[in-house]
């Protein structure tokens, strides 16, 4: 599930259903705010992995140009790093959505939804095929709001610093947003008008995510989110028309729909916000508009027009 989180007072409104926290929750919740987080992933960008992500993704899976399978000690793409470092725990120990809880605060506010994030690379210190890694992830922020009105959520905002086996200075340096609810706050699903939106484009890329390209990428990231899996869970519990595409997965694609547009750029800084979701087998098309030579305004909308996520991309 994705939501922006610019704006509190718009996503009050969509919030119709209230539930206040008790004394314990609220006090259980603020021990968690207070304890320190990390957690510590090793990897390897393995040339088996990124096959498996390259003829997932639309952009390199061989449909747009001859496929090109992933060159040992090349730099990583930008962004492919989001198909490495998941934490690995057994079912038993995941919430009943399927996700993790690593950074999810304590019962009710366990209903996640991707909000956005930001990336940074390291030009002269760029991530490799086939190198092992660290990542590191820390917890920046925790912010709580809408508890006065009723409809309690938590942003939850993890800093994670990516470092190259050997090297003292990460590559990559992310900041990934989540917002938690409580499972009895109901949310409703009339999309939002995103303002400031391009009138035109300098350039689209447009696919259809579909089930097969949904179960690839929460295969490849580990992702057990029932939202992107289970129509049923999807429908009945969530109230949406369908599975939703993955934020991360959106996100990923706004990065390689402007490096087809600029071959061999080095990227220096990405941000993007997460708005409406966007459903498996519904069109998307990536768009950007060029505000000068090295920056990019980018935007994804589905076929009916409701933009579900923007973005911003800096050049070196």
């Amino acid at each position: 599930m994705i939501v922006s989180p610019t704006s509190l007072k718009a996503l009050t409104r969509r919030l119709y259903s209230t539930r206040r926290l008790s004394h314990l929750e609220t006090q259980a919740l603020d021990d968690w705010i207070a304890s320190p987080r990390q957690l510590v992933l090793n990897d390897s960008f393995s040339v088996d992995r990124l096959s498996d992500l390259y003829i997932t993704l639309p952009t390199r899976d061989g449909t747009r140009s001859p496929y090109k399978a992933p060159q040992l000690s090349a730099p990583l793409g930008y962004g492919s790093h989001l198909a490495f470092f998941h934490p690995r725990h057994p079912e038993r120990d995941l919430r009943a959505d399927g996700t993790d809880a690593d950074f999810c605060p304590p019962a009710p506010l366990t209903r996640r939804m991707w909000a956005g994030g930001r990336m940074a690379w390291d030009a002269q210190n760029p991530l490799r095929i086939g190198e092992s890694a660290v990542s590191t992830a820390t917890v920046r922020s925790v912010e709580k709001k809408g508890f006065d009105a009723g409809s309690p959520m938590v942003f939850v905002k993890q800093k994670i610093e990516i470092t190259g086996a050997g090297r003292s200075v990460p590559s990559v340096v992310e900041e990934r947003s989540h917002v938690y609810i409580s499972e009895a706050v109901a949310v409703n699903k009339v999309p939002r008008d995103v303002k400031g939106i391009p009138p035109a484009a300098d350039f689209t890329f447009t696919f259809t995510p579909s089930l097969t390209t949904l179960f690839r990428f929460s295969a490849l990231t580990f992702n057990g989110h029932h939202i992107h899996l289970d129509k049923d869970y999807a429908q009945l519990k969530e109230g949406y028309p369908e599975r939703l595409v993955h934020g991360p997965l959106t996100a990923l694609m706004l990065l390689e729909t402007t490096m087809l547009q600029k071959p061999g750029a080095h990227f220096a800084h990405f941000e993007y916000r997460a708005r409406n979701p966007m459903v498996v087998g519904r069109a998307m098309t990536i768009a950007g508009v060029w505000n000068d030579e090295r920056n990019v305004t980018l935007w994804v909308a589905n076929d009916e027009g409701v933009v579900g996520m923007t973005g911003e991309i800096q050049l070196a």
